[in-house]
């Protein structure tokens, strides 16, 4: 939105204010520049300026996510030290309340992206200065070793300062609760609701810039045993006596993030030795050369490493995002020979039954526990989970959900994030997810077959399970609005030739989920559809998933021929219904 030339003698004021109280040297002069630049009349100068002025960045369930830069509206240090003040006040003020006379502690960790450790430490410093024992991580590390520490440290709080697979001009500030800031099932997790409005209200209480202390020492520095013990933790999941097969190839990139010598220390210790890293993505690169975007969900993300992998001859590879929370697989389809990637809910549902087979061997005859799934992701997982006699819950979208389901005992969402450890690591961890995926293939491969082959098998126990999915980026925010509303004043009556038979506004809420704009419709052969904003991204999101019934191994290329025309008529009428 453009100021009009009244409100512009206002913007230059308060940008000029900014500049002046900056602490960052860097920032400061950027924005004196773009000031000038506005000032000469600049058109692209002067909506930059606007933007970075258009609002406060709000702090909610995702924290802080933005582009660095200066200004009230972008990730630098004066946002940081704001946010890490108001975080401080709410840790203080939550922790006297649950346990007067105790001392907060809080644990801060960093990724490799521009201005994390400076973010990471200065955060350290105003948690010091407020009173809290806190501890900073020893180096950049990935985003799950940071969620370990906050339970195995025993802290009130942990901040990760990371923007996770955002491109590279981005930055951002990952809260979690622990010990006595928050419920039990919460401790160690993301936060949710009512603690993020806590938070942010907490922030908009901060003073001025220069009423926020910053300690100059009194922080401590963690050893490297704070990554020793996470690695021996993760690497003792592995069942070396019920799943022995080692023999497997594994090229492994990190795509330039910081899970790289973490991961490949994991798998090692695990007995999984034979790990080739992708050379070109192997080392911390903020500005993620080789890739468009570091997420390896997006297109051509793992084209180096498929390289690779066609080159060694691998059996699997593994690809971290640039914090290695999530994971994702490729492996070569035995029916086409070529490389592929599997989707989130393929890996979520191999990950599912070898978890099964996992809670088997370990000889007890007991079904608690529970496993979970967003609403967004497969239906498959609970059927496997309810033909092995375990209970199953759909959550919200976002491992915040998934990891408080009490009695969790394995969990994921497919954006390509598992929890097979939650006892570990209450998020999405990519590293261990990573020696599970290792142990299951190298069963697999021991026995003769594929992963692909190991889904089929599930398939023909459970159904063939095909899931889609469309987003829609926007570049005005209203339009989201504009197509959720299109649907729920039009709401469509078939989707892929099969008739709507039960439609849910998930905006009004249940007995088992919060409310959340989206919506939810199921047809009669079962074909379910989901439209839901995304909750980071300017994107519509919708997912849509059939399942056919499949009675033999022959009958396999069929029903997936069958199926994929399903979803291609499912498409078409989401298409259409969007008014696309």
């Amino acid at each position: 939105m453009t100021s009009s030339d009244a409100e512009f003698p206002q913007l230059l004021s308060d940008a000029r204010d900014w500049a002046a109280q900056d602490p960052d040297p860097a920032t400061a002069a950027a924005l004196t520049e773009l000031i000038q630049l506005s000032e000469d009349g600049v058109p692209s100068a002067r909506q930059d300026l606007e933007d970075s002025f258009s609002g406060t960045l709000q702090f909610g369930t995702a924290g802080l996510r933005a582009e660095l830069g200066p200004g009230p509206n972008r990730m630098n240090r004066v946002v940081v030290r704001r946010a890490a003040a108001g975080f401080a006040a709410f840790l203080t003020a939550a922790v006297a309340e649950a346990s007067p006379g105790t001392q907060p502690r809080a644990v801060v960790g960093f990724d490799a992206r521009y201005n994390s450790d400076i973010f990471a430490e200065e955060t350290a410093a105003i948690f010091t200065a407020a009173g809290i024992e806190t501890f900073l991580m020893p180096q950049a590390l990935p985003t799950p070793l940071l969620a370990y520490a906050v339970r195995s440290l025993d802290c009130d709080g942990g901040v990760m300062v990371t923007a996770s697979h955002n491109p590279p001009q981005d930055n951002g500030y990952k809260v979690y609760l622990g010990r006595h800031a928050v419920e039990e099932s919460g401790r160690g997790a993301q936060i949710v609701a009512p603690y993020d409005a806590r938070i942010a209200a907490e922030i908009d209480r901060v003073g001025a810039l220069d009423s926020i202390a910053l300690a100059a020492t009194g922080w401590s520095v963690l050893e490297p045993s704070i990554t020793a013990g996470y690695q021996a933790a993760v690497a003792g999941l592995a069942l070396p006596a019920r799943f022995p097969a080692r023999d497997l190839k594994i090229v492994l990139t990190p795509m330039h993030g910081v899970g790289g010598d973490t991961a490949v220390a994991v798998l090692n210790a695990a007995g999984f030795t034979d790990v080739t890293l992708v050379a070109e993505q192997a080392r911390p690169d903020p500005d993620f050369p080789t890739v468009n975007f570091p997420n390896p969900e997006e297109p051509g993300a793992l084209d180096l490493a498929l390289e690779t992998a066609a080159r060694v001859d691998a059996d699997i590879v593994l690809a971290n995002d640039p914090d290695a929370d999530r994971a994702a697989v490729a492996a070569k389809d035995p029916d086409t020979g070529a490389w592929r990637m599997l989707r989130g809910d393929e890996v979520g549902a191999l990950l599912g039954a070898h978890i099964v087979a996992r809670l088997a061997a370990g000889g007890g005859s007991t079904t608690q526990g529970v496993f979970a799934n967003s609403i967004v992701s497969s239906r498959l997982l609970a059927r496997i989970a309810a033909a092995a006699g375990y209970s199953h819950e759909e959550t919200l979208t976002g491992f915040k959900w998934i990891s408080r389901v009490p009695g969790l005992l394995y969990g994921y969402e497919e954006a390509l994030g598992y929890c097979v450890a939650p006892e570990l690591v209450r998020d999405k961890d990519g590293i261990s997810a990573a020696v599970l995926i290792a142990e299951l293939a190298a069963a697999a491969k021991a026995d003769g077959k594929a992963i692909f082959d190991t889904l089929d098998e599930l398939y023909l126990v459970h159904g063939l399970h095909a899931s889609d999915q469309l987003s829609i980026r926007v570049a005005d925010l209203g339009l989201l609005d504009a197509m959720m509303n299109r649907l729920r004043v039009s709401p469509p009556e078939s989707f892929g030739g099969s008739a709507v038979e039960t439609f849910r506004d998930l905006a009004e809420g249940s007995e088992n989920l919060p409310p959340t704009d989206g919506l939810l419709y199921l047809t009669r052969d079962l074909s379910r559809v989901i439209i839901r904003p995304s909750g980071t991204e300017p994107k519509l999101k919708c997912y849509l998933e059939v399942i056919r019934s499949v009675g033999s191994a022959a009958e396999l290329p069929e029903a997936r021929q069958a199926a994929r025309a399903a979803l291609d008529g499912v498409l078409g009428d989401v298409r259409e219904a969007l008014g696309l």
